[in-house]
């Protein structure tokens, strides 16, 4: 059975389980399981994107919960840390003093903004991570949530799409 219709046959629970690895907001979860069964892969897509634009910060800061800090990926065996595992992987190589200047840059963004650091990392190196994670804490509370947000959906997008395969 395809992915699509693999995902479209679940029951609701198993359904929303494996939505989860991909963005752990609940309500997100919830929205998209509710929606199908989804014709296609696009329906599927546009549908996931709709619900994360509706999320209120309070489901985006249980999703950021789930993401660990940018340069320590988790160590566990479930979908959702090997997938952060994979999306980090250009900061799994950086030397130390890049690691560890990654480490003050999340010090300080958690410390200014409440949460942790969060990128789209995929295909990006540890210094280009870095970099952006200096330019955020620039950002005011408002632009940095926009930030956030943006990255989010990049990242559950991604995941839906790995879902699928």
């Amino acid at each position: 059975m395809g992915g699509l219709s693999r995902f479209n046959s679940l029951a609701v629970a198993d359904a929303e389980g494996e939505l989860l690895a991909c963005c752990a907001a609940p309500a997100w979860a919830r929205e998209v399981v509710a929606g199908r069964p989804y014709r296609d892969r696009e329906s599927l897509l546009a549908a996931a994107n709709a619900a994360l634009d509706r999320l209120d910060w309070a489901e985006i800061e249980a999703a950021l919960a789930a993401h660990p800090r940018m340069g320590q990926p988790p160590a566990g065996a479930d979908r959702s840390a090997a997938w952060s595992r994979r999306e980090q992987a250009g900061v799994a190589t950086a030397d130390p003093s890049t690691r560890a200047a990654l480490a003050e840059a999340n010090r300080a963004y958690e410390e200014r903004f409440g949460h942790v650091f969060l990128i789209f990392a995929s295909g990006r190196t540890d210094a280009e991570v870095l970099t952006a994670a200096r330019e955020r804490l620039d950002n005011d509370v408002a632009t940095e949530r926009r930030a956030v947000r943006a990255e989010l959906t990049k990242i559950a997008l991604l995941r839906l799409e790995r879902l699928l395969a």
